[in-house]
């Protein structure tokens, strides 16, 4: 996919890093606007809107946090990407939780904030085209059976988004917070559950991908009994309340042990990292015995819209 063009508000008190990220940026076609520490990433944005904000958590006058936390109350619309360091591990996770729509540990900021970046406005761009019909809807159910295509997730969380946004008015921020969180559970009951995938397996993926080789998802796609299992979506629907169930039909896992394994440590979490998004975006997570179920409770607040 082409990235496009945005306004990229960076908040970032070191020169070093000032220069690395702006000159990534630019590189990418992205204009580039930097402020040196929260409070003047906040005065920049009441005269003009970036279309994302990208922000350090340790800064002077006001931290990455706390910045999170005041454009989430002034400027709903505008997401925020948190680039996180060793100890700031509980700042992040509270900033998730605070409204942050991603975060990346340094150590992978040169790999991955261009596709963090592009991902998240490619969320907060999903088409409304049914949002005065589906204004008039009070309460939907929905199920899909899908075979182990990652192809198949983008317009399944863009119908979700449609359908959320419609129903609630949801900020475009929610609505992407909840369709990376749906995303991410549908992507791991396909590739961990249903096909038994490594973390290391599925990095690897990429690099077969660019050498033109069989991925190991295309390999265990076309293997029984991997090829065979699917992944059943539910969605429930209200105006107080939305549900949204994933299973699959692989072994399953100790989940008490992988949450104990897998805390908030979101600067060192790799395998554990959409766990964590979907636990901070979601108000409850749960899963099965067998761990190959889980189910997420989003609840709408009057006057969230």
């Amino acid at each position: 996919m082409e990235s496009t063009m945005s306004r990229v508000l960076l908040a970032e008190d070191s020169p070093t890093q000032v220069i690395m990220l702006r000159a990534l940026l630019e590189e990418d076609s992205h204009e580039v606007i930097v402020a040196t520490d929260g409070a003047k990433a906040l005065a920049m944005m009441s005269e003009q809107l970036p279309d994302i904000v990208v922000t350090d958590m340790q800064m002077p006058n006001m931290n990455g946090l706390e910045l999170v936390q005041a454009i989430r109350a002034q400027y709903a619309s505008v997401p925020v990407i948190l680039i996180t360091g060793q100890g700031s591990e509980e700042l992040a996770a509270q900033a998730l939780l605070d409204g942050a729509a991603a975060y990346l540990p340094k150590s992978v900021v040169d790999e991955q904030l261009l596709g963090s970046i592009e991902h998240v406005l490619g969320l907060l761009d999903t088409s409304m085209s049914y949002q005065h019909l589906i204004d008039r809807l009070d309460y939907n159910q929905f199920q899909f059976t899908l075979e182990n295509n990652p192809d198949l997730v983008p317009p399944l969380v863009n119908l979700m988004q449609q359908m959320v946004g419609g129903i609630h008015l949801c900020d475009k921020v929610t609505r992407a917070r909840i369709g990376m969180a749906i995303e991410q559970a549908i992507l791991n009951a396909m590739i961990r559950g249903n096909l038994e995938i490594s973390h290391e397996e599925q990095l690897q993926d990429e690099e077969l991908h660019v050498a033109n080789e069989l991925t190991f998802i295309e390999k265990r796609r076309s293997e029984s009994p991997y090829g065979d299992r699917r992944v059943i979506f539910r969605a429930h629907l209200g105006r107080e309340q939305l549900a949204f169930i994933v299973s699959d039909e692989g072994k399953g896992f100790d989940t008490e042990s992988y949450l104990e394994n897998h805390t908030d440590d979101v600067t060192d979490a790799k395998e554990g990292r959409g766990l964590v998004l979907i636990r901070s975006f979601m108000d409850e997570v749960r899963f099965n015995e067998s761990g190959n179920e889980i189910v997420m409770i989003k609840n709408i607040q009057v006057g969230e819209g």
